[in-house]
């Protein structure tokens, strides 16, 4: 990369010590580098002018020809001031209004010149006009206006009030340019911009910022989100193909008793999305070589079994296994479900977590010592200096987007080599999201429910249809059935307008009083033991409603809870609304997810209502999740130390663009795995600099 890219920013012109501040901490931006590589987001086109005649309200940015006629100042409140410039073409009038910069406007503008004005026109004092609109003589900054599209930059109140706006972020973009005069070195190989006809890197940032027409913004566009994606996906599948080369792992040949006992004596068949998945894993059990796989499945497929079956195949091969969650209650939840299913098999399970006393622990880990142990369960507390395995084969990590990389790498120092992996997660995770997050890792899927499952019907009501509600939560209570009620805050807020849940559980108590009904509630806010006690009434059926924070979205398991209502479910994520009906659902009757909601909703939030009420299906779900909101968080399945960070590319829009370069780079290290061939010498140059920027995970997944 050409060493002026590296350059501080305080040295381009227009920048200085002051401004680079304000940019660093504002945008991040510390070099030339960072600078052109901060992408507009959207492009206004600059080559239409409109007549006044044409102008209305509802029009996005538009721009003017024409000149100032006269000058009005007046004077408002106290010493307030705006100043209307009077702007008239051939058609007709429209007013400049200007709040600020009053001297310096008065100074610069005057009757009778020509002007190109642009700016969004508004209704203000019920005449139409442009507010603090951009005002130039014709010829003024060529440079910038020549582009047909100009870039729209994202801005804050501290850039604008420190003369960062968007045509003096234009102004930094040209400078920057006109510094590196087209001596900048190309970041990917000239094979490639031949093969795949990409514009060259100097031209695809030139016309980023200043496109000469859409054709070629649209090749600029794309030479940078595929060298973007591009980038991510080598590098990941560089690391999946270094660590299966060399990491060895544990050999597990044998099928044996414990495997058998446990598979006979379930009472229900496995799904034949549960069979593949355990081929898979057993596959890479008699591999040779560690185990990393992700274990994608919606709420109730049947995960949690899969885990169970292998972590017994283990057992007969004589390791010890284990599986990290990331709170107490689902750690529990795993205990007791392993529990029912290994009854009288010979297996020993057992349970650490914050609450485990110190006596217990002390037995735990003799037992682990000595390998009579066979499976722990437990939270962060498995990852203890003091909790160590005689020999730790195989590991789950039960949700573990709720684990930083770093805490699991310490679980994996637990075995004298690298336990198999397997990452399960009840989020659906878009295909294009999982090649990004998790493109290192093999994936499997348990894409069915188990038999006797009924599909969840999902409703939605308004606020004021709340007592055809309660009618209907009375009834399933009456046929024995029981219900969560979730809110999505723990007292009231002044900015929200969401129903919160202590006014919430008041208002239940009241329509379900005790002691006929019988009310727990449950928030992050409560003690370790106060939360089990109310869960624990629930899961025992002696509590009829659960009235909760979205604590419960994870490891409840109460199959005779039929009907979960979230309340303003508008305040939820798509996922994480199907990450809460999944909480219902678990057993053979008719379940139910009533979505509330106030009348008036945005349009995004219409969308997931329809959608939450059209389709049952997780990755649906997820995919429009990723569409309409972007990757973000996503609710935080981005795993920490995620050694990318998107720049230009969208998951949600280019998924056809990051497949079409994951084969490009699968292709390229299928030859060469190495990249020591000359045409690819650059490729693991970049590589190199791309992981200075980064930890390396390769060897913890």
């Amino acid at each position: 990369m050409n060493e002026r890219l590296r350059n501080d920013i305080k040295f381009l012109p227009g920048v200085g010590s002051r401004r680079a501040e304000i940019l660093y901490k504002e945008l991040g931006i510390t070099t030339y580098e960072d600078l052109l590589y901060t992408i507009p987001f959207r492009y206004i086109d600059r080559t239409r002018f409109y007549k006044i005649n044409e102008v209305n309200a509802d029009l996005p940015y538009i721009q003017l020809r024409g000149k100032i006629v006269r000058f009005q100042e007046i004077t408002y409140g106290k010493r307030q001031k705006r100043y209307i410039a009077h702007f008239a073409d051939d058609t007709g009038l429209i007013e400049l209004v200007f709040f600020q910069g009053l001297k310096w406007i008065q100074e610069r503008l005057k009757t009778g010149v020509e002007y190109i004005v642009f700016g969004k026109p508004t209704v203000f004092n019920h005449k139409l006009n442009l507010v603090h609109p951009e005002v130039d003589e014709p010829n003024a900054d060529r440079n910038l206006l020549q582009s047909a599209m100009q870039g729209v930059y994202r801005s804050s109140e501290i850039l604008q009030n420190n003369g960062l706006g968007q045509r003096a972020f234009l102004r930094l973009q040209a400078n920057a340019l006109n510094v590196i005069q087209g001596q900048i070195e190309e970041t990917l190989p000239t094979c490639l911009l031949q093969q795949y006809r990409l514009m060259p890197l100097y031209e695809a940032l030139s016309n980023i910022h200043f496109p000469q027409n859409a054709e070629r913004l649209q090749q600029a566009q794309y030479r940078l989100k595929f060298e973007e994606l591009f980038y991510i996906q080598l590098n990941l599948l560089r690391q999946r193909n270094e660590r299966k080369s060399v990491a060895r792992g544990f050999i597990f040949p044998r099928i044996g008793d414990y495997f058998s006992a446990c598979y006979n004596r379930l009472p229900f068949g496995l799904t034949d999305a549960q069979k593949r998945v355990i081929k898979e894993i057993r596959r890479d059990m008699g591999s040779g070589k560690q185990m990393n796989r992700l274990l994608q499945g919606d709420v109730g497929s049947g995960k949690t079994l899969v885990a169970l079956l292998c972590m017994l195949i283990t057992a007969d091969n004589g390791y010890q296994s284990c599986i990290m969650a990331p709170t107490e209650i689902l750690a529990q939840q795993h205990f007791d479900s392993i529990q029912e299913f290994i009854r009288d098999s010979g297996i020993r399970v057992g349970l650490l977590t914050g609450s485990t006393k110190k006596k217990d622990r002390r037995v735990l880990q003799e037992q682990l010592i000595d390998g009579s142990l066979h499976i722990l369960i437990g939270t962060h507390a498995l990852i203890e200096d003091t909790v160590q395995f005689r020999q730790l084969g195989f590991a789950v990590i039960d949700e573990q987007h709720r684990f930083g990389v770093e805490q699991r790498a310490r679980l994996w120092s637990k075995s004298e080599q690298p336990p198999h992996v397997l990452v399960m997660t009840a989020t659906p995770i878009p295909r294009t999201l999982a090649m990004t997050v998790y493109g290192d890792l093999d994936v499997s899927v348990i894409d069915e429910l188990p038999p006797g499952r009924q599909p969840i019907r999902t409703l939605h009501f308004n606020d004021n249809q709340r007592l055809r509600v309660f009618e209907f939560m009375h009834k399933q209570i009456q046929a024995g059935r029981q219900i969560y009620v979730v809110y999505p805050l723990i007292k009231e807020s002044e900015k929200m307008d969401y129903k919160n849940l202590e006014e919430g559980y008041e208002i239940i108590s009241d329509a379900f009083p005790p002691p006929t009904f019988d009310t727990a509630i449950v928030h992050g806010k409560m003690s370790s033991d106060d939360k089990q006690f109310y869960m624990q009434r629930f899961i025992r059926g002696q509590a009829h409603i659960m009235v909760a924070t979205s604590v419960i979205e994870v490891g409840v398991n109460v199959p005779n809870a039929t009907v979960m209502v979230i309340e303003s479910a508008e305040r939820f994520g798509l996922s994480q609304l199907h990450q809460l009906r999944g909480r219902v659902g678990r057993g053979a009757e008719q379940s139910y997810c009533i979505l509330m909601t106030g009348y008036k909703l945005s349009i995004e939030a219409r969308k997931r209502m329809e959608l939450m009420v059209a389709t049952n299906n997780g990755f649906e779900i997820a995919d429009a999740d990723l569409t309409l909101r972007g990757p973000g968080d996503l609710e935080g399945t981005l795993q920490s130390g995620q050694a990318f960070d998107l720049r230009i590319a969208d998951l949600g829009r280019d998924g056809q663009l990051l497949e079409y370069v994951r084969q490009i780079a699968d292709d390229i290290l299928a030859n060469d795995p190495t990249l020591t061939d000359t045409q690819n010498i650059l490729l693991r140059t970049r590589l190199n600099q791309l992981k200075n920027k980064t930890k390396n995970y390769k060897d913890i997944s």
